[in-house]
């Protein structure tokens, strides 16, 4: 329609769909032919309120709904669309990518939902980790505070207090050669370099038969047995002695070989150290060591002391 044409004097020609409505078929108006102006479409003209289900046709008040209803998402059994009719026009449908159920083709996205599920598992299994992590260091802190009350293992040990023999290990007596008492034909001397005693004094005169020397023990707390240490020089040869020990003799002899083989005749080079058991007594001892016969004595003496056997 343009400016300045009102159209036609005919409601059918102004309305080309007049012939729906009933007071346009009341006045002639017809459908156009050939169908809906498709080439090999079928008129499917119907009056408004009417539509074919099935094999049977029923007629509904305009704006009133059918008396049945199925479910949404179900077919209705007598219902059948126009295009399912013989002659109808065909349709083409497109399936949505993905496939599957529900509405749209589309299946639920379990996929995501999986994902979903395993991060808040390792969620909750990090929180515990940090928990755990927290609460050892916390109790760390615990322990390391001043003032903290001990706990009832700790209270059950106390700390062990020393017992007689460490007390006695701990004070063990020792000498040297300033302090031995010598018998006649015996001096002290300094010329040998290497000696321990204060001022580097040891006793020589030792290699002849009767020579001894003697130390008086004090301070002995626990009768027992102990080592009795004593350091000696010699040429570069083996030397041994009679040990006495509150007058009584040691079966074996004091051995002070030449351990290491130090060349023989170098005195300074021949500074060893040997050890021999003795029963000693609480208080006060006596210890002998003296030239006898079959010994050989060819020695310098340097220091004497006592250590726990």
């Amino acid at each position: 329609m343009t400016p300045g044409n009102n159209g036609a004097s005919t409601p059918e020609d102004d309305d080309p769909f007049g012939y729906l409505y009933a007071d346009g078929q009341a006045n002639g108006a017809q459908p156009p032919s050939g169908g809906y102006g498709y080439p090999n479409s079928v008129n499917r003209v119907r009056a408004v309120g009417t539509r074919q289900y099935g094999q049977q046709a029923q007629t509904a008040a305009y704006g009133q709904a059918p008396q049945q209803q199925n479910a949404y998402g179900q077919p209705n059994a007598h219902y059948a669309a126009p295009e399912t009719l013989p002659g109808g026009a065909p349709t083409t449908q497109q399936q949505m990518p993905g496939g599957g159920g529900g509405r749209g083709g589309r299946g639920p996205n379990t996929k995501g939902l999986l994902i979903g599920a395993i991060a808040v598992v390792a969620a909750v299994v990090i929180g515990i980790g940090v928990a755990m992590l927290g609460g050892e260091k916390d109790q760390g802190n615990t322990d390391d505070q001043a003032g903290a009350t001990p706990t009832q293992s700790q209270q059950s040990k106390p700390s062990p207090s020393p017992s007689k023999g460490q007390a006695a290990q701990q004070k063990l007596p020792e000498t040297d050669a300033k302090a031995l008492r010598l018998s006649p034909g015996m001096t002290t001397a300094s010329d040998i370099k290497g000696a321990k005693a204060d001022g580097g004094v040891y006793v020589t005169g030792f290699n002849q038969v009767g020579a001894k020397v003697t130390w008086t023990v004090n301070g002995i707390e626990k009768a027992g047995s102990y080592r009795l240490y004593v350091r000696y020089g010699v040429p570069g040869v083996d030397a041994d002695g009679t040990l006495v020990v509150n007058g009584k003799a040691n079966p074996q002899p004091l051995s002070m070989e030449n351990f290491g083989n130090t060349p023989k005749g170098d005195w300074e080079q021949g500074w060893k150290e040997t050890w021999a058991t003795v029963n000693l007594t609480k208080g006060t001892n006596t210890i002998e060591l003296a030239c006898n016969e079959g010994n050989k004595c060819d020695a310098v003496l340097d220091q004497f002391y006592v250590a726990k056997g």
